[in-house]
């Protein structure tokens, strides 16, 4: 075995959810060019060769259950990608109710062995989720389906942020359970990432830091960037990495809140929750 075979995917099998663009897509590409066997769902077309198929409405409980039934076992790597803008229907469920459901449905099942992961793209929107962790742990304790999303809707919290700050919160409270049970949980926090979704919101995703990558002299991020780190954590080489939220924003939010560049300082301060 080679000193470098363990950021591999020889024999394993993975799964993307919301893999047919962005960082899904670019995910799907590098887990299948790292010897992967390779399965997307996604509601959109997917246009990887070399993939399996499955389409997916994570806002629908029902296809949820039927995606992860076609999908079948084992699954060694869920990589949880899928998430939709404010204004969407069904932000709730698609960002992060329906994720967890689906995972929750592969655990039940026995799909997900030991020594499998799961890896979520969050967001630097969900930073500062410590902060109303108390509140959250409600939701995390409500495991069906349209209750969590009724919960979540009735508390006005049916939006980007929020939902990233669950999935933060799920990630930190999954990593002991998940262990006992062989099985590591992760996610990035990615800066501003060129993507279709981001291009849709490009005012407000890609205009968020572009003053410190000017002064750095940086592009915001390409897919791929995110999917690298991604892809490693749910890697045997990440082996004792679980439970936490990896921030990818190059730097950003760190020189807010060390005021190495002081502009970042409003915005890094209140996302981790340091303002009121």
């Amino acid at each position: 075995m080679g000193v470098f075979d363990a950021y591999r995917y020889d024999g394993k099998r993975a799964l993307v959810v919301g893999g047919a663009s962005g960082m899904g897509k670019a995910t799907a590409e590098l887990a299948l060019d790292a010897g992967a066997e390779v399965v997307v769902m996604d509601y959109a077309e997917v246009t990887i060769p070399g993939v399996k198929s499955i389409h997916l409405n994570l806002g629908d409980k029902a296809s949820v259950e039927a995606a992860v039934d076609e999908c079948g076992g084992p699954v060694h790597a869920v990589f949880s990608c899928a998430g939709v803008a404010d204004g969407t229907p069904n932000i709730e469920k698609i960002n992060f109710v329906g994720h967890r459901h689906l995972i929750n449905r592969m655990l039940a099942g026995g799909m997900l062995p030991k020594g499998s992961a799961i890896g979520f793209i969050s967001s630097a929107a969900g930073l500062g989720w410590e902060a109303n962790l108390a509140e959250i742990k409600e939701l995390l304790a409500i495991e069906d389906f349209d209750a969590a999303s009724q919960w979540i809707v009735e508390r006005g919290k049916a939006d980007y942020y929020n939902s990233k700050q669950f999935i933060c919160a799920y990630v930190a409270t999954q990593a002991m359970p998940l262990l006992k049970q062989g099985i590591r949980i992760n996610a990035i926090c990615p800066g501003p990432t060129d993507t279709p979704l981001a291009q849709a919101n490009k005012d407000m995703w890609l205009g968020f830091g572009q003053d410190y990558r000017e002064e750095c002299g940086i592009e915001a991020s390409a897919p791929i960037d995110q999917a690298y780190p991604l892809v490693f954590l749910c890697s045997d080489a990440a082996v004792a990495v679980n439970g936490i939220v990896l921030i990818t924003d190059c730097g950003y939010m760190m020189s807010g809140i060390t005021e190495t560049y002081a502009p970042a300082a409003p915005a890094a301060q209140f996302l981790m929750g340091r303002l009121s």
